[in-house]
């Protein structure tokens, strides 16, 4: 019982992080899973059953606060199943134990970016309101939903950043579209994973109780998104992205680092993103009219108004 309890909470606290962050439901909930056993193709399943119902919920509620862009959503979640459901079917025959440190080192390049450019310099606007294209969302949901089914989470992780440092999408609206999308996701990987292990080693408790806490967490993630500036959370999400990646490849087989270096190393990433977002809450108090949710909103419909309004008005 006490074991079903904290799975429940870890899905809370899990979803409540997603939702507002774009990532780390599955990394959390899998991790757990892996130390208490579980082998990894179970994990995984388990979590992906678990996000069926997580993710619509998340879903919904981002859709309710008006956070998605669902012209994102369809480029990037088929290319993103199809890419879980490969993920899935091969995972007991392929590792990503090499490749895991190869992908945390781009994700961590990226997230020093985003922490330095949202923190220094806010959202960048150079491109906000134009599309993104197919031949950049297809690539990256292909990779994406593969990392995601093979790795147990991934999905947030490697296309939150990557949505982000284009410039193209509000934070909100990346988050929300990215969770929106893992609705696919989850169904195409657990689709593969059903295939590929059948249901003998899925332990229907822990899926139900992963996804009670998810579902009760998403509306408040949802609406916490709404409601937190665009700067602050570029700084936030930088942070976990660093993080999460710096503690990838510490634990790798390429650095092996002991536990004293770890913490150490933790502790320094902590303070560096405590200070990136209390620098962020003072520039949001200083330009408050330009970093606002509302001021962003206004200069993402601009570029869709503008072409439209600098039409000649026929005689």
């Amino acid at each position: 019982m006490r074991a079903l309890v904290l799975l429940g909470l870890v899905g809370l606290a899990a979803q409540l992080v997603d939702g507002s962050l774009g990532m780390a439901y599955g990394v959390t909930s899998t991790t757990l899973l892996l130390a208490i056993g579980t082998n990894p193709a179970a994990a995984s399943a388990t979590v992906h059953l678990a996000e069926i119902g997580t993710t619509l919920a998340s879903g919904i509620s981002h859709w309710r606060f008006k956070n998605i862009d669902w012209k994102v959503v369809a480029k990037i979640g088929i290319p993103g199943g199809v890419g879980a459901f490969a993920g899935a079917t091969f995972l007991s025959s392929l590792s990503t134990e090499v490749a895991a440190p190869v992908m945390s080192l781009i994700l961590l390049a990226l997230g020093v970016y985003i922490i330095i450019r949202f923190t220094a310099f806010g959202l960048p606007r150079g491109n906000l309101g134009k599309p993104l294209r197919k031949r950049f969302l297809t690539p990256l949901g292909l990779v994406a939903g593969f990392v995601d089914a093979t790795g147990g989470g991934g999905w947030g992780p490697v296309g939150t950043p990557a949505i982000l440092a284009s410039g193209r999408l509000a934070p909100r609206k990346v988050i929300g579209s990215i969770d929106a999308s893992e609705f696919i996701v989850a169904i195409a990987a657990s689709i593969g994973f059903l295939v590929g292990i059948g249901s003998a080693n899925i332990n229907v408790s822990w899926v139900l109780v992963l996804l009670l806490g998810g579902v009760i967490a998403a509306p408040i993630a949802a609406w916490l998104v709404r409601h937190i500036p665009p700067r602050i959370l570029g700084s936030a999400v930088g942070g976990v992205i660093i993080l999460t990646n710096v503690r990838t490849i510490l634990r790798s087989d390429w650095v092996d680092a002991s536990g004293g270096v770890q913490t150490i190393a933790y502790i320094v990433i902590a303070l560096i993103w405590a200070g990136a977002i209390a620098y962020s809450v003072r520039e949001y108090r200083r330009d408050r009219d330009r970093e606002s949710v509302e001021a962003l909103e206004a200069e993402e419909r601009a570029p869709r108004e503008r072409p439209a309004e600098e039409e000649p008005v026929a005689p």
